[in-house]
């Protein structure tokens, strides 16, 4: 529950030993701030990204049947779904503000659109991408794209079908996202270089049986 602000004559009756009242810390989150091994949530371990479950929704691995590499990170139902992606940044932050140009000017190049809007997470970019059908017809695929800065890395969230187009109903999505824990690690990364992202070892046991 969130309480409107108090006057200064409240503020001065309550007096200076009075506790503050804090926001709830809302994620995505960087592994340096979370006890994963602790707090009693249970992750799946990507390596670069551990993704919590959600209710209603579910984790999808596309992977590389030759090189066994992750292409992409899911999280999906039956209405929609949201990529996941984490990528190294510098300390000083905005790379968003980059990357949210090159998507609108790719997006433009292509014949789609992309406008701004203000989101859960700041600014974000709504695309109307034109795409090929089998058939060989034109068509425009929505999507709403979130950029979330942490220390030295960024998170970008592409929200597909539903959430895309109605951002008020997408709060299952939303709430995946923003419990997500990102592993940057020590290692040099140029900024933008993707986090390694691993299939977790349950995964590579089933697909190493499948073969």
């Amino acid at each position: 529950m969130k309480f409107g602000r108090k006057s200064p004559a409240a503020d001065a009756l309550a007096g200076s030993d009075a506790p503050e009242e804090k926001e709830p810390a809302t994620g995505p989150f960087d592994i340096a701030d979370v006890d994963v091994e602790n707090d009693g949530v249970e992750r799946v371990d990507l390596g670069g990204m551990l993704i919590a479950p959600a209710e209603g929704l579910e984790l999808r691995l596309q992977v590389d049947e030759k090189t066994g590499e992750v292409q992409s990170v899911l999280v999906a139902g039956p209405t929609g779904a949201v990529e996941v992606r984490a990528f190294a940044a510098q300390r000083s932050g905005g790379l968003w503000d980059d990357v949210r140009k090159e998507i609108a000017a790719d997006t433009a190049q292509k014949g789609g659109t992309a406008t701004e809007r203000e989101g859960r997470h700041g600014t974000e970019l709504v695309c109307q991408a034109v795409v090929r059908t089998p058939d060989g017809k034109s068509s425009t695929q929505p999507s709403r794209i979130a950029g979330i800065e942490g220390p030295r890395w960024f998170l970008r969230a592409t929200f597909l079908g539903r959430p895309a187009v109605e951002p008020e109903q997408a709060d299952a999505w939303e709430d995946a996202v923003e419990k997500i824990v990102v592993r940057r690690g020590d290692s040099p990364m140029a900024p933008g270089e993707p986090l390694p992202i691993e299939l977790p070892p349950q995964a590579r046991r089933m697909s190493d049986s499948a073969t």
